[in-house]
Formats: C-alpha cells, sequence, structure tokens
C-alpha cells in the first residue's frame, strides 16, 4: 500500500462512487479520474476513436484517454476470426478521458482542470454474499486437458491455456481491495478501474506490450519458481537452465513473441536485449526474456 493514503484528498476520493483509474508506473502510482468522455468501444466505432489520435499530440499530461481493449476487439483488428464464445455481458473496450492525473511517488502531485472536486461519500464494507464457485468440476478439466494433449501430440497446436473461473456475490471497495493486493503481490502491470456499474482489479508480472515512441518491449515470462529460504536468484537461474521442460517452453514462448512483433515491426528490427534472466518477486522467481 503506497505511504500516503492517509492523504485527506484521497481518502474522500477512495470511500466516493467517482469512477477512476488507479495504474502502477515505475516508481508509484498514477491516479485518472473526473472523467469527462467516456467512449464504449465497438467493432463499428474503433476506427473513428483511433482517428482522434491523429490531430497534432498535446503535451499536457492529462490530455490522454485511458481504457482497455477486449479480447474480441484485437482479434477484429487483426481480421483473427475466434470461434463462438459464451455471451459475457460486459464491455467490449472502455476508454476514458481524464481531467485530473493524481501522481503518488514521495509526495503527491495533483494535476487538474478541475477547480473545485465533489465527492459523494459511500461507505463500502466487504460483505460476502453467496460462496464461490467454479465454472468446471476435475472431470470435465481432465476431459478438456486430454483432448487438446492429443491435439498437441497430432501437431495441431503447441500451447493451450485452460481457465477456470470462480464466482461468487460480493459487495467490495474495490479500492481497498487493490491496495490490500499491492501490499501482498505489487506486480509491475498492476490497475484497477472503478466505474459506477462495474470494477476492475488486476495485476500481473508480465509485461506484454510496452511501446514508447517508435519502440516496443516485451518481456515473455516461462518458468516460475516458489521462493524458498535457500533458494536466491543464482540457484533459481541455475534450475531454470538445467530443466529440459521450462527451457523448451520459455524458447517456445519467446519465438512466438518474436514472430509477433515481426508482423508489425521494421524487418530485422525485432532483436533479443537481455535472454533467459532470473526476476524476483515477494513470493516467486520468473524465467523472463526482454
Amino acid at each position: 500500500m503506497h505511504k500516503l493514503n492517509f492523504n485527506p484528498y484521497l481518502e474522500k476520493l477512495y470511500n466516493s462512487d467517482k469512477p477512476l483509474i488507479i495504474y502502477k508506473v515505475n516508481n508509484g502510482y498514477n491516479i485518472y479520474t473526473d472523467f469527462s468522455k467516456k467512449i464504449l468501444i465497438k467493432k463499428n466505432n474503433i476506427n473513428k476513436f483511433f482517428n482522434l489520435f491523429n490531430k497534432k499530440k498535446s503535451k499536457k499530461e492529462i490530455d490522454l484517454f485511458i481504457g482497455f481493449f477486449g479480447y474480441e476487439i484485437l482479434c477484429n483488428l487483426l481480421n483473427v476470426k475466434i470461434k463462438n464464445q459464451k455471451k459475457i455481458n460486459f464491455y467490449k473496450g472502455i476508454f476514458y478521458k481524464p481531467e485530473t492525473l493524481i501522481k503518488i511517488r514521495d509526495n503527491i502531485k495533483i494535476i487538474s482542470s478541475i477547480k473545485k472536486h465533489k465527492f459523494k461519500l459511500q461507505f463500502n464494507k466487504t460483505k460476502i454474499l453467496s460462496p464461490f464457485k467454479l465454472n468446471i468440476n476435475y472431470k470435465k478439466y481432465k476431459k478438456i486437458f486430454d483432448f487438446f494433449s492429443k491435439k498437441i501430440r497430432e501437431g495441431e497446436t503447441y500451447q493451450i491455456k485452460i481457465c477456470t473461473k470462480y464466482k461468487n456475490k460480493s459487495k467490495i471497495n474495490p479500492v481497498n481491495f487493490f491496495w490490500k493486493l499491492m501490499k501482498i503481490n505489487s506486480s509491475p502491470e498492476s490497475f484497477m478501474i472503478r466505474d459506477k456499474d462495474f470494477s476492475i482489479v488486476s495485476c500481473s508480472p508480465e509485461t506484454l506490450i510496452n511501446k514508447v515512441g517508435n519502440n516496443i518491449i516485451t518481456k515473455p515470462i516461462a518458468g516460475t519458481l516458489k521462493k524458498k529460504k535457500k533458494i536466491n536468484i543464482k540457484k533459481a537461474l541455475n534450475f531454470f537452465r538445467n530443466n529440459d521442460k521450462e527451457t523448451k517452453e520459455h524458447n517456445m514462448i519467446v519465438d512466438m513473441e518474436r514472430s509477433d512483433l515481426s508482423r508489425i515491426c521494421k524487418s530485422g528490427s525485432v532483436k533479443i536485449l537481455k535472454q533467459k534472466y532470473v526476476e524476483e518477486y515477494k513470493h516467486l522467481f520468473h524465467y523472463v526474456t526482454t
């Protein structure tokens, strides 16, 4: 949890019903709020949304949109056909235009076009209203596993991720939940979105895409080792390098991401900057390439 969470302005913001986004950056957190625009991304308006960025670029730190693209929208952009998914009543993508940016570093800096900030306090205590339910049982999971294991052996595919979903009814304060998560697992790719009708809390150690200027960086992770007292970074690195399964999986993921970037980057410009090193986190060691 950041050190300045006692700040009166932030406390009012956290405990209000005002939509906001918290995004982790290298040396702290950015909080975006007071949204003047909210654009629901759909297949028929995606190009219009991109055209907003063809105008002259502004140097103002709050002259931006922040949000997310859903998986289906990204597939549409790449002309990738996907099988009909189970209908989920959720947005394909949303982007917000903030009028206030709060930078949380060693101190707090507020950049805003709003002269007077108003808050409607809404204290949400965590309440678990129903137990968690898993969408598939072990028998169904094993059936899926056996089916795709056969497909891999037949050469139909080389990687499958079987996902499970836990579901329950709860009432939580998503901001407090996010800061508690950061205290336990402060992963570099962490963010939280709170809107009127939904909240998203997410954290991941893996940087899939980071675009700075004309450069794109990806840091694929393939290889995870639980931290123990007698294991340090050097020993973790030796474990990964001497493990045939971890090495083959890592090579496959790196090659796949390099191939993906080669489709959109200048020919010959995709290069490995740092190969097969270990990043240390609170509970785990990860095997990474940049």
